[in-house]
């Protein structure tokens, strides 16, 4: 199994799966609108503009998992959008660790453990992925987006 047979679903409800971006290198991200973290949202947003052009797609999971999301999608992606002016895709809230973990999460925390293992320890942990669809980093929560440039242009 690859990250591109994983089947995703956008905060409005639409489903893809991740070949949508094969070649593409991702940052993905578990995210939570009232997180004391959710000043990330600015700094990945600027991540994103700054490497769009060179094919980098950020993606937004929202996640009730630690008791710091909205109850619906659509909410979180608005309270993005508005607070943060987000413009990377926001998807549906997921969790992200248990029997209940979303697939991705489920790859993602196997391709790349934690520090104490591979569960995901809190909100605005980052998972960044290589244009083959390797998962070849997990950043901690508390590291900053913008302390992810050396990473990123090593897969842009």
């Amino acid at each position: 199994m690859s990250i591109y047979d994983i089947t995703v679903t956008k905060a409005d409800g639409t489903e893809y799966t991740l070949n949508e971006y094969e070649g593409t290198p991702m940052l993905i991200v578990n995210t939570a609108t009232n997180c004391g973290l959710k000043g990330q949202f600015d700094g990945l947003e600027s991540l994103y503009q700054k490497y769009k052009d060179d094919g980098l797609i950020v993606l937004g999971f929202p996640s009730n998992q630690f008791k710091q999301e909205l109850d619906d999608a659509a909410e979180a992606e608005e309270s993005c959008r508005l607070n943060y002016g987000v413009t990377f895709p926001i998807h549906e809230i997921v969790q992200v660790n248990g029997n209940g973990a979303h697939p991705l999460f489920q790859f993602l925390t196997d391709q790349q453990k934690g520090m104490f293992g591979s569960q995901v320890k809190w909100n605005f942990t980052k998972f960044l992925v290589d244009r083959e669809g390797n998962v070849v980093n997990r950043f901690s929560p508390q590291t900053k987006p913008e302390d992810l440039d050396d990473d990123i242009q090593s897969v842009v």
